[in-house]
């Protein structure tokens, strides 16, 4: 097995492009819920790394003051504004909170739509940050900045998996997580869930629904 399966360059980028486009995505009705959109942002593992550096993708760290999921991990993104679509309100997320000025050809495809317990309807895109980009996170929104290396989707643990079902949650769907070496301890859903998708459709090329398993309590804040 190669050293780096996922190298920052142009055979990452069309093989991520190419299996996104071959993907029938499911769209799902809001039906009273909030929409909002995150991305997938995939950059070097390590900042100005040269062409045989890893892929890696950005993972916040929600500043603790904040009205919403206040100091949890999760994909940059939020809810859509006022007569906002959702390709635009992630791009917008992606300046407000990173300052990156995401170009629409660097939107490599779309995901799943997720309905969240917390009432939103979350729609992924995966964007390819340029390798001369460096983000610039919000402090009054972002509290740490993460490039977690796309193989720690691949990671194993205990007996070789990083997926995990948890004690089921107050509604008695069973709780999704990810074990991510690059943090040391599990990334829940829903950001788990979309992680895990991007894994199976980006990467792996196979057309796996998103997980729609519960979330921790904490994730409905």
């Amino acid at each position: 097995m190669s050293k780096n399966p996922w190298p920052y360059g142009q055979a990452t980028r069309e093989h991520i492009r190419s299996n996104l486009a071959a993907y029938s995505r499911r769209a799902v009705a809001a039906e009273g819920l909030r929409p909002a959109a995150v991305s997938v942002v995939l950059a070097p593992s390590v900042l100005e790394s040269g062409a045989d550096g890893a892929t890696a993708f950005l993972l916040t760290l929600r500043a603790p003051r904040l009205n919403a999921h206040a100091g949890q991990y999760a994909l940059p993104g939020g809810k859509l504004d006022p007569g906002e679509n959702a390709l635009a309100a992630a791009r917008r997320e992606l300046h407000e909170e990173l300052g990156i000025e995401a170009d629409p050809e660097q939107v490599l495809g779309v995901l799943d739509d997720l309905p969240t317990r917390s009432g939103y309807l979350v729609t992924p895109f995966v964007v390819w940050l340029g390798p001369a980009a460096e983000p610039r996170p919000a402090p009054d929104e972002i509290a740490e900045l993460h490039r977690i290396p796309l193989t720690d989707l691949f990671a194993g643990r205990g007996r070789g998996a990083n997926r995990d079902l948890a004690a089921r949650d107050t509604s008695g769907s069973a709780v999704f997580s990810l074990y991510l070496p690059a943090l040391g301890h599990d990334l829940f859903a829903p950001t788990a869930a979309i992680m895990e998708h991007f894994r199976e459709v980006a990467l792996e090329g196979r057309p796996t629904p998103v997980v729609r398993f519960g979330e921790p309590p904490f994730a409905r804040r």
